[in-house]
């Protein structure tokens, strides 16, 4: 499978549009001018000029219209690489891991594991791909849309009312993480299979010796090749895109629990919150909480006090 990038003037992409004007589809990613679908290749042309071709005969198409983007020899958003870790790991092909929500009062927690192969690199940088911490929600979420369309990956949510349960029964944050993070790995590489990453990296919440204590009695572990680092997002573009999809995902149960709150709820852990908690507590009554929030965060209480409970 090819996935490649050429850098397009407007009356370029004018042509292109007409040639594949029978092909042409209806609902367009954000920031796109057109997009269209043969048999083998999905083509997406974007605002910026960038013409992206995915699939088995991406090579061959882009092929008929020029020369593909040449990644730079600078490596933007990509920090060097830990001692621990091999020097090359930015350029090696890698199943990342990455979670969202662990600190939010409300939401689930959402986690993606996701295999950037080395050839698709140029690709992610080119879509804007980087540590989700450099990037406005709404951004993270234009280009995680791509990314679900073309990179393999597993994602996991573990809803408030099954995450409350399961902490009630004295289960940590870290445990649910690992259990999480070994799930969703595992569905990545049975998606792959038989190909394999170079390594997988999972952005370091617990020592290593700590996640696979959490891990014990699990009947598929995986342990080959795997590596810890803290910041991993600015490792390598795999837990990068992991971290974009994950963020996507919560964002978007963000928005369906405002749905049906009936008001926007808050992200985060801070006073707005406890407020947002205590205005759904007088309107829908204490009892839903549980489907709402992590109980177990202070701001349950400081939302009870608000509310004069």
């Amino acid at each position: 499978m090819g996935n490649i990038v050429l850098q397009k003037k407007p009356e370029e992409i004018k042509k292109m549009k007409e040639y594949y004007s029978k092909f042409l589809i209806d609902k367009l990613p954000p920031g796109s001018i057109f997009a269209a679908k043969t048999a083998s290749c999905a083509i997406t042309a974007y605002k910026s000029g960038k013409v992206l071709f995915q699939g088995k005969d991406g090579e061959s198409e882009a092929a008929k219209w020029g020369t593909a983007v040449k990644p730079s020899a600078k490596k933007p958003n990509v920090s060097s690489s830990p001692s621990h870790l091999p020097s090359n790991i930015s350029d090696m092909s890698i199943i990342g891991s990455d979670e969202v929500g662990t600190g939010d009062f409300f939401g689930p927690i959402t986690v993606v594991a996701a295999y950037v192969r080395n050839e698709d690199i140029p690709v992610l940088k080119e879509l804007g791909v980087q540590d989700s911490k450099n990037l406005k929600d709404d951004k993270i979420i234009e280009i995680a849309k791509q990314l679900v369309t073309f990179v393999p990956h597993s994602l996991l949510t573990l809803h408030n009312e099954k995450y409350n349960q399961m902490q009630m029964k004295g289960m940590s944050q870290g445990k649910l993480k690992a259990l999480l993070h070994n799930q969703a790995i595992n569905h990545v590489l049975e998606k792959i299979a038989p190909e394999k990453p170079d390594a997988i990296l999972i952005d370091q919440f617990a020592k290593e010796e700590i996640y696979y204590a959490h891990l014990k009695g699990q009947k598929n572990i995986m342990r080959e090749n795997v590596l810890f680092s803290t910041k991993a997002e600015g490792i390598h573009l795999g837990v990068a895109a992991a971290s974009m999809i994950a963020r996507y995902a919560f964002v978007r149960h963000i928005e369906n629990l405002s749905k049906r709150a009936g008001f926007t709820i808050p992200k985060g852990a801070g006073a707005a919150v406890d407020k947002a908690a205590a205005r759904l507590i007088l309107d829908k009554g204490i009892d839903v909480l549980p489907e709402f929030v992590k109980l177990h965060f202070a701001n349950t209480e400081k939302a009870k006090k608000i509310a004069r409970l």
